[in-house]
C-alpha cells in the first residue's frame, strides 16, 4: 500500500472514531439522563435577603440589585461575554451558582433536568444559572426563588447560523461532503441537497436559536408552532436582549435588575478572527434567514420589542449611558489589556488565558494580560479577560468531559488530520 493510500486510509478510520465517539457524546446523554430523573422538592421562594439584612419591600423594590437570576445562554450570541458579566457580579456578592458537573454546559443538547446541577440535593436553591442547556421551564424554576429574572439574548439569524456553520462543522459530519471552497455559500445555494435532519448534531444547522428553547427546529417559518413559541418566551422571558445592540442591551439589562454601571463593564470573549467569517452579500443574507426561518420570526418579534424597550427608556438617554459605558470600557482596555486588542490563540504567553478552539483551523481570540497592572485592578482585569472554560474551573467546576474531548480534539484528531 503507497503512503497516499495509507495516509486515506488513516483519516477515514480517524474520522469514523471521531464519528463514533461524538455519536456517544451527542445520544447518550438522553438515555442516562431519563433513567436520572426523580421527584425532588421544589426551591422556596427566599426573596426578601440581600447580604443576610432584612429590608422594607418599598426599599427593596427601589433600590435592591435582583440577584436571583435565570440567563438562558443561546449559541454565537456574544452569551459567554454576558456570561462573563454574570460570573464576576455572582462572585462578587458571594451568589450561588446552579454549575454543570464534568462540562460545561448541562448536557446539551439533552432536554435540562436540575439532576446535572453540580451537587443537586433535593430542596436546595440557587440565585444565579447561566451555562448552555435546552431550555425546560420547570426544571430550571424549581432550583430558583419564586421571583428570580428570566432573561436570554437572540442574534440576527443569518448573522449566527455563518458563525455557528464554521464554528461547529468539524462536529458535523454531514458539512465534511459540502464540496467547493465556501462550502458556506454552497450550502446555502440549495440546503435539502446537504441537510439531513436526523444526522449527528444537524439542530446545528438550522434555527438553532428555536432548538436552544427546546422547541422543534425543523418547523416551517409559517407553522402555528413557531409563533406559539414564541408566545411562550414572551411569557416566561422578562427581557430579551439582541446581541446586534450589544451594549443597549446591556443598559436595558442594567436597568431591569438595578445594577450598577461598573457591573456592566466586558471584554469581548469567544470572539472569531476576522478571517474565519465569511462575508455576506444581501441575497445570501436573505438565503440565510429563509432557510433558518423560525428563528427569523422569533428574531423579528423580539427585536421589535426590544426597541419598544428603548424608546420607553429615552433615546437620549440611552446614548448617553452607552458612551458612558464605552468610556468605562475603554479605560479598562487601556489598563488590563497588553496591546490593547485581541490576538490569534498562538500569541497568548499565558495558557491559562487561551480560549478553547472548535474542531479544526484555531479561529477564536483571546488576550494578553498588562504584566504592569495596578495591584488595584489586577483581580478585576483578569476574571474579565478569563475564558469560560477556565473560569469555571476556578469556580469548582470539575470538567472532566470538556478536558478529556479536547484532549482528543487537539492531540489525536487535529495530529491525525493535519
Amino acid at each position: 500500500m503507497g503512503t497516499r493510500a495509507k495516509r486515506r486510509t488513516q483519516k477515514l478510520f480517524l474520522g469514523a472514531f471521531v464519528i463514533c465517539i461524538m455519536g456517544f457524546y451527542s445520544y447518550t446523554a438522553p438515555t442516562l439522563l431519563a433513567t436520572h430523573s426523580v421527584s425532588l422538592a421544589p426551591c422556596a421562594p427566599n426573596s426578601d435577603t440581600w447580604n443576610g439584612s432584612r429590608r422594607t419591600l418599598q426599599e427593596h423594590r427601589s433600590c435592591t440589585p435582583k440577584v436571583n437570576l435565570m440567563f438562558m445562554k443561546t449559541h454565537k450570541t456574544a452569551s459567554s461575554t454576558l456570561m462573563n458579566i454574570l460570573l464576576r457580579f455572582g462572585e462578587k456578592h458571594q451568589l450561588k451558582f446552579a454549575l454543570p458537573d464534568g462540562r460545561n454546559d448541562f448536557f446539551y443538547p439533552s432536554s435540562f433536568f436540575r439532576t446535572q446541577v453540580k451537587s443537586y440535593q433535593p430542596g436546595m436553591c440557587y440565585n444565579i444559572v447561566c451555562n448552555h442547556m435546552r431550555f425546560n421551564a420547570p426544571e430550571v424554576e424549581k432550583l430558583l426563588p419564586a421571583d428570580a429574572f428570566f432573561f436570554t439574548i437572540l442574534r440576527d439569524p443569518a448573522e449566527l447560523f455563518e458563525s455557528s456553520f464554521h464554528y461547529y462543522k468539524g462536529y458535523i459530519p454531514q458539512t465534511w461532503r459540502i464540496p467547493g471552497e465556501n462550502q458556506f455559500k454552497e450550502f446555502l445555494r440549495n440546503p435539502n441537497q446537504y441537510f439531513n435532519p436526523t444526522g449527528i448534531n444537524a439542530f446545528y444547522l438550522k434555527n438553532l436559536q428555536f432548538f436552544d428553547f427546546g422547541f422543534e427546529n425543523n418547523l416551517k417559518s409559517d407553522d402555528p408552532r413557531v409563533r406559539q413559541g414564541i408566545e411562550y418566551i414572551e411569557k416566561r422571558f422578562q427581557l430579551v436582549l439582541i446581541s446586534d445592540y450589544f451594549e443597549e442591551s446591556l443598559i436595558l439589562l442594567k436597568d431591569a435588575l438595578r445594577w450598577q454601571m461598573d457591573d456592566l463593564m466586558f471584554f469581548k470573549l469567544n470572539a472569531r478572527s476576522v478571517s474565519s467569517v465569511s462575508p455576506m452579500s444581501p441575497e445570501l443574507r436573505t438565503q440565510a434567514r429563509q432557510w433558518n426561518g423560525a428563528d427569523w420570526q422569533l428574531y423579528q418579534h423580539f427585536n421589535n420589542t426590544f426597541w419598544a424597550r428603548v424608546e420607553a427608556y429615552g433615546k437620549r438617554r440611552m446614548e448617553e449611558h452607552v458612551k458612558e459605558l464605552r468610556r468605562r470600557n475603554a479605560e479598562m482596555e487601556a489598563i488590563c489589556i497588553d496591546g490593547g486588542r485581541a490576538v490569534e490563540a498562538k500569541d497568548i504567553t499565558d495558557t491559562h488565558m487561551k480560549p478553547w478552539q472548535p474542531l479544526g483551523k484555531a479561529s477564536i481570540l483571546g488576550y494578553n494580560l498588562r504584566t504592569d497592572i495596578d495591584q488595584h485592578y489586577q483581580e478585576l482585569c483578569r476574571k474579565m479577560l478569563t475564558p469560560e472554560i477556565q473560569y469555571l474551573t476556578n469556580l469548582g467546576v470539575s470538567l472532566w468531559v470538556t478536558r478529556l474531548w479536547g484532549w482528543f480534539k487537539d492531540s489525536v484528531v487535529q495530529f491525525g488530520l493535519s
